[in-house]
């Protein structure tokens, strides 16, 4: 198994190890957000439920900017690196299309130096510009399905809180 993805690595070139580093933090931002969601956000809520519940009023001018205020911390808290995320699910096919342009490349140089009759030796070439490309797009539609269970859980989530400190 370790030497099937060790072969792997190795015929995609050295873009391919960058591509497997923002996939996997990516996915770490991504595992932590689904963590927060199914742990700390209950007690986050619980908190910002109970400053409003204390309050004794709540319709004055101050206590509706209170209201806005603990509204927006909860945005704050829900959305915290899912800007992030979804900057490295951009980058994945970036990194993908870097590969492609590495790999080309080298399918070139062999080209050049063999007059472009050693198709052995291209072939590392052309491996080392498509399975970037393909690692890239995989790794970036993962990141968009992830991505998009996410922001469907912080509106969930946002309409919740939003109706947990109701006006009385």
């Amino acid at each position: 198994m370790m030497t099937a993805i060790a072969e792997f690595m190795q015929a995609g070139g050295e873009v391919l190890y960058l591509i497997a580093g923002v996939t996997f933090i990516m996915w770490t931002l991504i595992f932590e957000r689904f963590w927060f969601y199914q742990t700390s956000l209950k007690t986050e809520v619980k908190s910002w439920v109970g400053l409003w519940a204390a309050r004794s009023e709540h319709h004055s001018w101050y206590a509706k900017q209170i209201r806005k205020q603990l509204v927006s911390e909860a945005k704050e808290a829900i959305n915290t690196n899912m800007p992030l995320i979804r900057s490295l699910v951009a980058l994945c096919p970036l990194f993908g299309l870097l590969g492609t342009v590495w790999g080309m490349i080298d399918v070139f140089h062999v080209m050049a130096v063999t007059g472009g009759g050693d198709a052995k030796a291209m072939a590392a070439g052309v491996s080392k510009a498509t399975i970037p490309t393909m690692a890239g797009m995989v790794a970036a539609l993962s990141g968009v399905f992830a991505n998009t269970l996410l922001m469907k859980l912080s509106e969930k989530a946002m309409v919740n809180i939003e109706h947990d400190l109701v006006v009385d």
